[in-house]
């Protein structure tokens, strides 16, 4: 049978590429769980946004760092839309700490956001398509930081590392299943997170990623709702970079620093 899906959760779907991926979904015929942290409003305008596509919208609170909890989060979204067929993990934040000042709270706290709080939700996600039987799509909202290191982000860097390693893992034991298990790796985004308010505020401008600027969240939904598609159904365990180009500047971008302003701070 093939498979269309008609239900999709979106955690971390408050603002941003969230957002932007739950209308996107929307579009694509498919009623929406939306998640929200600390964002109730926002939360509220995504849904808005989602129920003007035509579709249904459903909202719960989701904290990540609340482990034990996720799971109750997702089951009961996933009863309000009387079933799954699309998961997409978008929920994250970073911490910011260089790595000689990183205290074991924060560590344990940005692990439990980005990784440890996923894994709970995205495995409650693919028993629900395991028992249903309809196969399903995992999709992990990660970074360019799932293979590339940025200074000042330790926990963040090795909780998106081991993100990126949890879905080309799981993508192997749910094929068996029709279900498959894909990243997407944003590089600069012009969201809430990165200081730009809006729906779909403007590019920054940045001659360090070749195409010359910041992404947009749109930019970011359309390869979630690409791989949520009947189309991507031969792709699994592979890794997204939407990013411009950033990821191909590695040695060239190194070559032409003038300084040591990157190491940040002074902090050698």
């Amino acid at each position: 049978m093939e498979f269309v899906p008609r239900t999709a959760i979106v955690t971390g779907s408050d603002s941003g590429i969230g957002r932007a991926t739950a209308v996107e979904l929307a579009r694509s015929g498919m009623d929406v769980g939306i998640t929200w942290h600390s964002d109730r409003d926002g939360a509220e305008h995504t849904a808005e946004q989602v129920r003007t596509e035509g579709r249904q919208a459903y909202i719960r609170q989701l904290d990540t760092s609340d482990v034990p909890e996720c799971a109750m989060a997702i089951q009961a979204l996933i009863q309000d839309l009387g079933g799954l067929d699309v998961f997409v993990n978008n929920a994250g934040a970073g911490d910011g700490r260089p790595f000689l000042e990183l205290d074991p709270d924060t560590w344990k706290r940005t692990l439990d956001i980005n990784l440890n709080g996923a894994f709970i939700c995205i495995q409650a996600a693919a028993k629900h398509m395991v028992a249903a039987g309809r196969g399903g799509r995992i999709i992990a909202v990660t970074s360019v930081h799932e293979s590339q290191p940025k200074v000042h982000a330790s926990a963040y860097v090795a909780a998106k590392h081991g993100l990126g390693g949890l879905i080309k893992n799981i993508s192997l034991e749910l094929a068996e299943f029709g279900i498959t298990a894909n990243s997407v790796a944003p590089g600069a985004i012009s969201t809430p997170m990165s200081g730009r308010e809006g729906d779909d505020p403007e590019p920054d401008l940045n001659p360090g990623i070749p195409l010359g600027r910041s992404g947009r969240a749109v930019e970011i939904a359309a390869v979630v709702n690409l791989l949520a598609s009947p189309a991507a159904s031969y792709v699994t365990g592979a890794s997204w970079a939407v990013d411009g180009g950033m990821l191909q500047m590695g040695p060239m971008a190194g070559a032409a620093l003038g300084s040591d302003n990157w190491r940040g701070n002074g902090n050698h």
